[in-house]
């Protein structure tokens, strides 16, 4: 499912994804409660991915053994990850990485968890603006010389941010501790704008989805690999660019194909193809220092 993206994320310096659902030995289950087979985590880790956040409003779907089964199945296949937590030790932690002699702090939040209440304060973090300031000012403090926030954030499949986003984006693009903002969830691609000086990603849209046109939105077969362009100078850091490259989910074998490669080699309709890649591209939309999308144009 993940072979024809692997060569792009392998070739990141630091590759990090975004866990939707719960992984665990239970059986699979899909809508509206979600459970995940852990031979994910396997594939994430040979893929080429080396830290994920697992902050999303189905973190609690197994409850806190759902958040406990999801993170032994990811240490087991050598993933970093944070955004829901095994205990509060875990979650006062500072996820950070070194690349290229440089220290990167990863932070992951949630908007909400439908409604289901957390089995204890520290299982998942929800997205709240201090509460972030807290943590970035704190992994600073760690000795991160790049701080980079994930949201898993509503609403559902609406292209334009929501007034949730555009007000959290507006309050931390301002924070000097903040070096990128990314998010997920809205299940269809959102822009990428730039708020305060800084770009943010809104929304990456889908990878690996069963949602398709034949169920919901046609936009739900779309997504996006963004690519960060970080430069730093001694502890300051800053985002210069963004590149993207529009993907598609091809069912039902579930193949995520880069929409470039994938006319090239034929490997599903073209004007199927072509479609999705409009789409995206009309979304993201053309501002200075976003590059794309990759690896090129059209044929």
């Amino acid at each position: 499912m993940l072979r024809e993206i692997r060569p792009y994320i392998r070739s990141a310096d630091l590759a990090i994804c975004h866990i939707e659902t719960p992984m665990t030995p239970r059986p699979p289950e899909g809508y509206p409660v979600f459970n995940t087979p852990t031979q994910l985590a396997r594939a994430i880790r040979q893929t080429g991915w080396r830290v994920c956040d697992t902050a999303s409003n189905h973190s609690l779907d197994q409850g806190q053994y759902g958040i406990d089964q999801t993170g032994l199945a990811l240490d087991r296949a050598g993933v970093l990850h944070t955004g829901s937590f095994p205990s509060r030790a875990a979650q006062h932690r500072t996820l950070m990485v070194t690349v290229k002699g440089v220290k990167v702090a990863f932070l992951a939040y949630t908007e909400m968890t439908n409604g289901i209440p957390l089995p204890h304060p520290w299982s998942v973090n929800i997205a709240n603006v201090n509460a972030v300031r807290r943590a970035a000012r704190t992994a600073r403090r760690r000795g991160a010389q790049v701080v980079i926030v994930n949201f898993h954030w509503i609403t559902e499949y609406q292209s334009r941010p929501s007034a949730f986003q555009l007000a959290t984006a507006r309050a931390l693009t301002t924070d000097p501790d903040i070096t990128a903002i990314v998010g997920q969830h809205v299940h269809v691609v959102q822009p990428i704008r730039r708020v305060n000086g800084k770009l943010v990603v809104f929304g990456e849209g889908q990878i690996l989805s069963n949602q398709s046109a034949a169920c919901c939105s046609v936009q739900t077969e779309d997504g996006m690999l963004v690519f960060l362009h970080i430069t730093v100078d001694r502890k300051r850091s800053k985002l210069v660019s963004i590149g993207y490259m529009p993907t598609w989910d091809r069912h039902p074998d579930y193949t995520v194909l880069p929409i470039g490669e994938a006319l090239e080699r034929h490997q599903a309709p073209a004007r199927v193809l072509r479609a999705s890649y409009v789409r995206t591209t009309s979304v993201v939309g053309r501002i200075p220092h976003v590059l794309g999308p990759l690896p090129g144009r059209l044929p």
